[in-house]
């Protein structure tokens, strides 16, 4: 029998302490849905009181299959639990479960709280008491327990077992500041563990500021440890908390781990990560981090020679994981470096077949060394790679043929005498022997321009017949710029990462003297490749 390993997620409470970030009650829906799809056991919601957004979220929040938890303190000293206004406001959530935090570190309770040790052991045990009272599942957070430990051992424990002895379901060690490296992790809690707290009633809570979260999690587990507390993304304040995405796959996929333990997260489910990880981006208007391990674009990447060839004969030679597991893709980035064995993986992933010493693979080559030498990227655009293989090799379906397109940029005053920009997009393409012309602005429903290449997006993206229905859901979710020349020679390189509503994402590469010419030549390969990739036919056959 598997030990159950329990997941406490606060990305919605922990999480928002980013700076930059602030999720709307709306956000918090979203978000605390997915993540109950996804299998975690505690959603920490917010704090109820400590601001208008959480407490709305809280009086309309949903209803998941994880406990959702309200976080809060424990009681002021010199008051009742019952006669405090804050643990009320938490109480009055009426969510099944409470986190409430207190001090461990005696430095902190003479300091900054300004009061006995006895009196801060008092407040935790009153405050645990009167919440466990009222039938609710009750968390201790152990605030700067391993800096407390390390100055006050006793003191320390005896704030855990005050929490225990008053109904606390879960004493969670907190290293607030992020310090602990992961062997004091594993010394501490098995001391912990040895000093009276039982292991299935302890849980770890990690910041990452020695970018160690993970592995303290991890150390704290090997310890003894059954819950584990982070956010998605590694979300939190300064340098983050433990990350999620990264700790539920180690889980699952890594010995000792999957052979021991068993958390509420299917593999199923599992295989939906990527996506969730994009999509809390996607709300934060983030660009996603590449090199992120499990779920980042580049996690399996692989453009050294030696390494594509030996990923054509066995991908675990350079894998540790298969990665559909997570909902991932294997990249064989192309660039002016690559081989016939990198380009051959690559093509295969695209489905492409070409036998080795096929004279093309060899044009295919000299295309992309040529091309990258004007200033293009093939080693960050793989759709546009792949557009131009199958140009050399005679597959790539014509769908529609732009005859011409115009943006304006006018600068106006408006109604309220202010100057405002307003960016206008006209495109006229050719499928089959019909023409059409689309006209949009780029003024989003704030009243904002979002300039010009926002207009040619949306303008191109507005009518295109037939495949329409097919590029309904993409989306731009990134537009990087990059001046390859100087001088009176300059080149503009652009590179486009789209989205559609499955959760896949691709980037092109334009090149011209001209941002617009760029960015429209990006724009086109992105929906070329969307379309052959969904199956589209050219208008009467042809290609």
């Amino acid at each position: 029998m598997k030990e159950r390993l329990y997941l406490y997620d606060t990305t919605l409470r922990d999480g928002q302490q980013t700076q930059g970030v602030q999720f709307s009650a709306a956000e918090k829906t979203r978000i605390a849905l997915a993540l109950d799809g996804l299998g975690v056991d505690y959603i920490e919601g917010g704090w109820p009181g400590a601001n208008p957004t959480d407490s709305d979220f809280f009086e309309s929040r949903p209803q998941t299959r994880a406990t959702f938890t309200a976080f809060g303190m424990t009681k002021r000293a010199g008051r009742s639990a019952a006669n405090d206004d804050v643990l009320a406001a938490v109480l009055n959530a009426q969510t099944p479960a409470v986190c409430l935090v207190g001090k461990t570190h005696d430095f902190h309770v003479t300091t900054a709280l300004g009061i006995t040790l006895e009196e801060n052991l008092e407040s935790i045990a009153a405050s645990v008491a009167h919440a466990a009272a009222q039938g609710r599942e009750v968390l201790f957070d152990a605030e700067h327990f391993f800096d407390g430990y390390r100055a006050n051992p006793s003191y320390a424990l005896s704030c855990l077992k005050a929490a225990l002895d008053a109904g606390a379901r879960w004493i969670v060690l907190c290293d607030t500041n992020g310090g602990t490296l992961p062997q004091d992790v594993h010394r501490v809690t098995a001391e912990v563990i040895a000093g009276g707290i039982p292991g299935d009633r302890l849980g770890i809570h990690c910041h990452n500021d020695t970018e160690q979260a993970v592995a303290c999690s991890l150390a704290a587990v090997d310890a003894g440890a059954r819950q584990i507390q982070g956010t998605l993304n590694g979300l939190g304040e300064r340098c983050g908390n433990a990350n999620l995405t990264s700790i539920i796959p180690t889980l699952m996929l890594k010995e000792p781990y999957a052979s021991r333990f068993e958390t509420g997260v299917t593999l199923d489910a599992l295989s939906g990560l990527t996506r969730l990880s994009r999509s809390l981006d996607d709300i934060l208007n983030r660009v996603p981090l590449r090199s992120a391990p499990y779920v980042g674009a580049s996690a399996f990447a692989h453009k050294a020679g030696l390494h594509a060839s030996a990923i054509l004969k066995d991908p675990t030679t350079y894998e540790h994981i298969e990665p559909g597991l997570v909902g991932n893709d294997r990249v064989i980035p192309m660039s002016n470096q690559a081989g016939q064995s990198n380009l051959r993986a690559r093509l295969a992933s695209a489905g492409i077949v070409a036998e080795a010493g096929d004279p093309r693979l060899g044009r295919i080559l000299e295309r992309i060394k040529e091309r990258e030498d004007q200033g293009y990227a093939y080693d960050g655009a793989q759709a546009s790679f792949e557009l131009l293989a199958r140009a050399e090799l005679g597959q790539l379906p014509q769908f529609f043929e732009v005859k011409r397109y115009r943006v304006t940029v006018e600068r106006r005053k408006n109604k309220y005498d202010r100057m405002v920009s307003l960016s206008e997009a006209v495109v006229v393409v050719k499928i089959g022997a019909r023409k059409m012309l689309s006209v949009s602005e780029s003024m989003d429903e704030t009243g904002s321009d979002r300039g010009p290449v926002n207009a040619l997006s949306k303008a191109l993206g507005k009518d295109l017949g037939p495949y329409q229905a097919m590029i309904d859901d993409m989306k731009l979710v990134d537009f990087k710029v990059r001046i390859t020349q100087g001088g009176t020679e300059a080149m503009t390189r652009v590179i486009i990462d789209s989205e559609d509503a499955q959760g896949h994402r691709w980037s092109t590469v334009g090149v011209s003297p001209n941002i617009v010419d760029a960015s429209f030549e990006a724009l086109l390969d992105a929906i070329n490749w969307k379309l052959i990739h969904d199956g589209a036919q050219p208008v009467g056959g042809a290609e």
